[in-house]
């Protein structure tokens, strides 16, 4: 039995039965069989894993092309082995078909019954990549987009809303690319030349980040168990974030308050930015999220960041006018980091939409009362829908006549007063607005 793959269906169906996050299933069910797994074990399980859960809508309809029995009669194992084998022949040109067919035989006959394996064999037997290739030629341009990005229909119609047809093929498509490793130097402890020399020396090859203080890593696995990440010398983080931490532009000794801190690493590099000097207090609603906070914070070498267990629509007198600068990177549906986190796109749903943005506007709304005069709140999120963020700050400025637009301030960006990033190979989709207290 192939133990890579075998892992990969175990990940996959906490996935579909227990709700998991891909990301949190497949780290603990890579620790539970370290043991027996090697580099190369470890990067084809994540393969397998993030590559079934992106393209779930596409292999699914392959399945139906094929199968007699509807999705919801065949057992969960024996859809996941189907995934599987589905996601190797068509997407995997790394993998012979016959590997991919015998391996998930030999999976049904663990996992189900006779029945099963010579069912898999059967539907994967007349699997190949044509069968993607047809669903460019759908008429209807949303079911064309769906089927050939594997995007839920209610997203791209959600899209279609602000954006041109090109457009939202666009952001669909890019929605599956795979991400890069960005990493962001610890200038606390490092510079930007003694940490390319380090990397130089442990054999990883990077490239320079569209920002001075971040690099791209190439081909690395197992990153933080990296000495130079145990250390505290970087963080793994996406540029777009970082950009977010930027705007805020922290200075030296200001009072700062991150009201949706976790896991920290936007909180750590206002810290960084801010020589480790000042005060930022860091919020979350649960407990196990704010101790991330806190371990970021030591790994890192940082010592100004106070973290609250703390619900940030709860109104907090003693806070008022307070702080010099706020950051609200609210709770958002996501859809600008499905490359990262593809499940997100299995989860949500329209209903949703309605209720995350009463939370937005409410965080907004409370944490205002918090900043002083001519003081300023960044408002962010990682989602790409209009209702999350053009629309939260048009009602919030309509309500309250003391706050207006800031100015960007960051290089290409200067006079802007927001910013929508799209998913692209560099980047993950974020909305940055900045408003000022009169």
């Amino acid at each position: 039995m192939d133990i890579a793959r075998e892992v990969a269906l175990k990940a996959l169906y906490k996935i579909d039965k227990e709700d998991a996050y891909s990301n949190i299933a497949l780290d603990e069910i890579i620790k539970e069989n370290r043991r027996n797994l090697d580099n190369r074990d470890t990067g084809f399980i994540s393969e397998i894993v993030y590559g079934v859960t992106t393209w779930k809508l596409t292999i699914d309809e392959i399945v139906k092309k094929y199968s007699k029995l509807r999705l919801k009669k065949i057992s969960p194992w024996i859809l996941n082995i189907l995934r599987m084998g589905i996601y190797q022949i068509v997407f995997l040109d790394k993998v012979p078909k016959s590997a991919a067919v015998n391996e998930s035989v030999n999976l049904a006959k663990r996992y189900g019954h006779k029945g099963s394996s010579n069912f898999v064999n059967a539907i994967l037997r007349k699997v190949e990549k044509k069968d993607y290739e047809t669903f460019f030629e759908i008429e209807n341009p949303i079911e064309r987009i769906s089927k050939t990005t594997s995007m839920p229909v209610w997203i791209i119609e959600e899209l279609l809303k602000e954006k041109d047809i090109k457009k939202v093929e666009e952001i669909c498509k890019a929605s599956n690319i795979k991400p890069k490793v960005a990493i962001r130097m610890n200038r606390l402890k490092t510079n930007k030349q003694e940490l390319e020399n380090l990397l130089r020396e442990r054999n990883i090859t990077f490239q320079e980040g569209e920002f001075e203080d971040f690099l791209i890593l190439e081909k690395v696995k197992n990153i933080e168990q990296l000495d130079l990440f145990k250390q505290g010398y970087f963080t793994i983080q996406d540029e777009g974030a970082g950009l977010i931490a930027k705007v805020v532009n922290p200075k030296p000794n200001e009072v700062i308050l991150d009201a949706c801190s976790s896991p920290g690493g936007k909180t750590t590099y206002m810290a960084e930015l801010m020589e480790d000097k000042g005060k930022i207090i860091a919020w979350d609603l649960h407990a196990h999220r704010i101790k991330l906070v806190e371990e970021n914070a030591k790994r890192l070498g940082i010592h100004i960041i106070k973290v609250q267990c703390q619900d940030a629509t709860i109104y907090k007198e003693e806070y008022k006018e307070k702080f010099d600068k706020i950051l609200l990177d609210v709770p958002c549906l996501g859809i600008g980091v499905l490359k990262r986190k593809p499940d997100i796109k299995w989860k949500r749903r329209p209903e949703d939409i309605e209720e995350i943005t009463q939370i937005q506007l409410k965080i907004l709304e409370t944490c205002s009362k918090y900043v002083k005069s001519n003081g300023q709140i960044v408002y962010s999120t990682c989602s790409i829908l209009g209702n999350e963020n053009d629309k939260i700050i048009d009602k919030f400025l309509q309500e309250n006549e003391d706050f207006v637009y800031a100015k960007i301030g960051i290089p290409k960006a200067e006079n802007l007063n927001k910013i929508q990033l799209y998913q692209n190979e560099k980047t993950d989709g974020f909305f940055i607005c900045k408003l000022q207290k009169k």
